[in-house]
C-alpha cells in the first residue's frame, strides 16, 4: 500500500518508515520543505496558504497524520497555545478539502492524539478509552484533534492513537531525563507520586502498523504500556540500568512552576492509563511490556 505521513521526519514518523518499507509499503511524506530521504519522496505543503503539491495525493491509500507543534519546545503563551492547537488541526482540514475537491476516497485516515485527552493530571483515577476527557489546556487540545479526525469524511474509517511517553533514544523525552541520571545528580519532579503512562518507540509504532493492516480498527487507542509507573520509580529504574547513584533530592514543584509556568503540569501531573482496547480487541503483543527491559534496550 501507499501511505502519506505528516511530521514524518519526526521520533515516530522516522521509525514507522523503516516499519512499513521492511513491510513493502511505499512511504510518501508531506513536509514544509523539500528533503532528500532515502527511499521517500517528499512533497511539499504550505497549510498557510492552503497548498498540497497534486502529485503528493495520488493513490495513497492510507495518511498518517503525526504533524504537530511540541509540547514542550516552548513556554506556554496565549499565542504559543493556539499554535499547538492550529498546527494539529489545520492540517487535517487541508487534507479533507484537497480530497474532496479531487473527490479521492482513502482507505484510512490515523492521526496521533494525546493520554493528555483524559487532562493533564488526574491522580490515582484509572482511565480507559471509555473514561471522560479533562477540562485543561491539553485535554481540550486533544477533543479538538479527535473531532477532526473522527469528521475525516475521505477516509473509509478513522483511528486516533492516544500517545504516552514515547521511550526511544533518537530524541523526545528519554534523552532528557536520562542526562542528570548519567551524571549521578537524577532526581525525581515534585513529590515523585505522579503516574507516568509510557510505551517504547518500536511497541506504538508496531500500533500504527496494525492499525493500518487491520481494516476493522477504528476509534480511539491508549498507546501505553500495560504497566504504568510512579516518577520517582522511573528515575529509580533508570539508574539502575545505567549502574549511577541516586542520590539528589526531588526537583520541588514551585522551581518547576517558576522555571516552566503552565507548562509545568506536564511534569507534576500524570495518568495512569489502561490500554483497555489494544489488550481485549487487539490482542497485541507488546515487545516491551516493562520498563526495565524497555530501558535495558534503549540505554544499553
Amino acid at each position: 500500500m501507499k501511505i502519506l505521513i505528516t511530521g514524518g521526519t519526526g521520533l515516530i514518523g522516522r521509525r514507522l518508515t523503516l516499519l512499513l518499507q521492511k513491510k513493502g509499503h511505499q512511504v510518501v511524506y508531506l513536509s514544509r520543505k523539500k528533503e532528500n530521504i532515502k527511499d521517500v519522496i517528499v512533497y511539499k505543503w504550505d497549510i498557510s496558504a492552503g497548498y498540497i503539491e497534486p502529485e503528493a495525493l495520488e493513490n495513497i491509500d492510507y495518511i498518517v497524520h503525526l504533524a504537530g507543534a511540541g509540547i514542550a519546545d516552548k513556554r506556554w503563551t496565549e499565542e504559543r497555545k493556539q499554535e499547538i492547537i492550529d498546527s494539529r488541526i489545520e492540517p487535517i482540514v487541508l487534507l479533507k478539502k484537497h480530497l474532496q475537491e479531487k473527490n479521492i476516497s482513502i482507505k484510512g485516515f490515523i492521526s496521533a492524539s494525546g493520554i493528555s485527552c483524559y487532562g493533564t493530571d488526574t491522580g490515582e483515577t484509572r482511565l480507559d478509552e471509555h473514561s471522560l476527557f479533562g477540562d485543561d489546556f491539553l485535554a481540550y487540545c486533544c477533543k479538538l484533534w479527535e473531532e477532526e479526525t473522527r469528521n475525516f469524511t475521505p477516509a473509509r474509517r478513522t483511528a486516533s492513537i492516544r500517545t504516552g511517553v514515547v521511550l526511544s533514544r533518537e530524541g523526545g523525552a528519554l534523552p532528557k531525563m536520562m542526562l542528570p541520571v548519567k551524571w549521578g545528580v537524577g532526581s525525581p519532579f515534585g513529590d515523585g507520586r505522579q503516574w507516568m503512562s509510557w510505551i517504547h518507540i518500536d511497541d506504538i509504532c508496531q500500533l500504527y502498523l496494525q492499525c493500518i493492516e487491520d481494516e476493522n480498527i477504528n476509534g480511539p487507542f491508549n498507546a501505553v504500556a500495560p504497566a504504568p509507573v510512579r516518577n520517582a520509580a522511573f528515575v529509580a529504574t533508570a539508574a539502575k540500568v545505567l549502574k549511577r547513584p541516586l542520590w539528589a533530592p526531588a526537583v520541588p514543584a514551585f522551581v518547576l512552576k517558576l522555571l516552566l509556568g503552565e507548562m509545568s503540569a506536564v511534569l507534576l501531573g500524570g495518568n495512569y492509563i489502561i490500554n483497555k482496547r489494544m489488550a481485549e480487541e487487539l490482542s497485541f503483543n507488546y515487545q516491551y511490556p516493562e520498563l526495565e527491559t524497555a530501558l535495558q534496550d534503549l540505554l544499553k
